[in-house]
């Protein structure tokens, strides 16, 4: 068997009270590829922080083989001081490592290697980064999460890449189909603990669920033989003494194991909070249309959504997605065609802007928005402290700054939010984004119970073969087509995969020679200054948007609001009505110049 190339022994570490690492064990070797499974909040990040040399632990000892070359993925990159993503990428190089890697893989990734690395956006910086970890071919890739905010092309582009390569894989991911096609051993972190098997992520939820009915019958044991022992102590103790003490310390031993057993943590109880049953038709669109310009976005579209569907959309980022949801549920009007609302529509939403909450808020506040101790769950009153937990929340958490919740846990806090309004009618954007396998699981029960209908966004191919009765996806040109079943189903149904779009620049003697046969071409369109411009800006006017209106929306939460104080109440509609439009209009015209650039990079 081949050495290990990294290698981590007897790992420790505390934060807090309850250690978060307790004498890790995990060796990688040459080509292998592990798939690091945990709770949010269980130690995964920090773990492969300790392996690429960025954490210290309290004890315990890291080796890498030397020689060899380790690349870590964090889930924030930090782009530094570089002017363009190609300097970026280029400063991961080696001086022996291939120059080109750098141009090829951002082309690759649909990036120019011009853009700015701190106007990029969560998909477009998430792929910036990916070219920087994988430009130097390392023999060891520590991955955390890479495939989120990232589209479906792209996912399964970056699956194909990672495959033909022969570097050693960590992966942490939420994406089950991912780490399916990847893995060939999993870690489990659990407790502080790692529990290793050499099976992919196909074989580990068996196995996970056979480790812990082992290990409550092992408590269950313990428990009994516990009761005995305290009844020879009550009736049973002779006249031996050296027995007894033996006995007895054998019984403080058993004990002390009882108490110190540390148990798995529960599930979330996600349930969301349903309103009066809406009518039978909820959405009917007919031949609705929408453009930016001569970019068509939707065209001539057409569906009927009945009460209880669970309809998925997918596609590229900038296809449309988040415009065509607008357009289905009345939030953006089309250019053409007709749409039609069903009666008694409850409508509770979950976007992707979770960053638009002050980062200051406590979590206590954010669910209350800042009135009292309770949450109002379905219009009811529920304590602060009770909804927490429901979603994993520990009491201590009440006054945590919003600030230093993992991904994981902000994720969980907007799906509080979110779930807490009386609905009949879920619209969510990228749900699964950050939450953890367990707590994917019980999202996919709630949606599977919910009498409702469900509107989502997602590149999880896994989730949406589990939830959605049926996916539209874009065909190009603004046409977009319904295929009744999952995700796979589509497949099936297009013979195809959805094409992912790159930039492609023609080699230098290309356009020489294309120069010269055709001198007289017309010179390329430019974004003028006021359009970059607008370019850069429109995104944080959005951001102060998003926070207007949630600001606007806590006011308006408060239900005496309306017979405490009227005008307050008009006041406060009209203004968040205004703040809607202007939000829309920002949304618009930033797509609109979004495409535009691309249409020119792209030329």
């Amino acid at each position: 068997m081949a050495p290990p190339l990294i290698q981590l022994k007897d790992i420790r570490l505390t934060f807090g009270g309850t250690p978060l690492l307790s004498g890790v064990e995990l060796n990688v070797a040459p080509s292998e590829r592990v798939c690091l499974i945990g709770r949010n909040g269980s130690g995964k990040s920090t773990l492969l922080k300790i392996a690429a040399g960025l954490v210290e632990p309290d004890g315990g000892t890291r080796f890498v083989q030397p020689g060899a070359t380790v690349r870590y993925l964090p889930q924030e990159p930090d782009f530094g001081e570089h002017k363009t993503t190609l300097a970026y990428v280029e400063a991961g190089l080696a001086p022996g490592d291939d120059q080109h890697q750098a141009r090829y893989l951002l082309e690759q990734l649909g990036l120019t290697g011009d853009e700015n690395p701190h106007n990029l956006s969560g998909g477009e910086a998430r792929r910036a980064a990916l070219a920087c970890v994988l430009a130097p071919s390392p023999d060891i890739l520590l991955l955390d999460e890479p495939t989120n905010h990232l589209d479906l092309s792209t996912i399964e582009w970056l699956e194909q890449e990672l495959d033909s390569r022969r570097s050693a894989l960590v992966l942490i991911s939420h994406d089950r189909r991912f780490l399916t096609n990847l893995s060939r051993s999993t870690a489990w972190l659990d407790r502080g603990r790692i529990k290793q098997i050499d099976r992919g992520f196909a074989s580990f939820e068996a196995w996970r669920d056979e480790v812990l009915a082992e290990e409550e019958r092992d408590q269950h044991k313990l428990d009994r033989k516990i009761v005995d022992e305290e009844h020879w102590l009550r009736h049973g103790v002779s006249g031996r003494r050296k027995r007894n003490v033996k006995r007895l310390a054998n019984l403080h031993a058993l004990r002390d194991q009882r108490r110190n057993y540390r148990g798995t943590a529960g599930s979330a109880n996600l349930a969301a909070a349903e309103a009066e049953q809406s009518g039978k038709l909820v959405i009917e669109a007919k031949a609705i249309t929408k453009a930016y310009g001569e970019r068509k976005i939707v065209e001539t579209f057409s569906t009927r959504i009945q009460r209880g569907d669970r309809l998925g959309i997918i596609g590229p980022n900038g296809a449309g997605k988040t415009t065509l949801v607008n357009l289905l549920t009345g939030g953006a009007q089309p250019d053409s065609g007709t749409l039609r609302l069903g009666a008694n529509l409850e409508m509770a939403t979950l976007d992707q802007h979770r960053e638009s909450l002050d980062p200051k808020t406590t979590l206590a506040e954010a669910l209350t928005g800042g009135r009292g101790d309770h949450v109002m769950v379905g219009g009811k009153p529920k304590h602060v402290v009770g909804y927490m937990k429901d979603f994993l929340f520990a009491q201590e958490q009440r006054g945590t700054p919003l600030e230093v919740l993992s991904g994981g846990e902000r994720g969980r806090l907007m799906l509080a939010r979110a779930l807490a309004k009386p609905s009949n009618l879920l619209v969510l954007d990228e749900p699964t984004n950050d939450l953890d396998l367990d707590t994917l699981d019980v999202l996919e029960e709630m949606l599977g119970d919910y009498e409702g209908t469900v509107i989502l966004i997602s590149h999880d191919r896994d989730f949406l073969d589990r939830v959605v009765t049926s996916v539209i996806a874009p065909e190009g040109n603004g046409k977009w087509i319904e295929y009744a079943g999952g995700y796979s189903d589509m497949l099936a149904q297009r013979g195809a995969d959805l094409k992912r779009e790159t930039v492609k620049v023609q080699p230098a003697t290309d356009k020489r020679e294309e120069h010269s046969a055709a001198p007289a071409s017309a010179p390329k369109r430019k974004l003028s200054f006021n359009e970059k411009h607008a370019l850069e800006t429109l995104p944080k006017k959005m951001e102060t948007l998003h926070a207007d209106i949630a600001k606007l929306q806590r006011v308006l939460d408060d239900p005496n609001l309306y017979t405490r104080d009227r005008k307050k109440f008009d006041d406060t509609s009209a203004a968040i009505a205004k703040a809607h439009e202007e939000l829309s209009a920002a949304e618009e015209r930033w797509l609109e110049l979004e495409m535009l650039r691309e249409e020119i990079e792209q030329a």
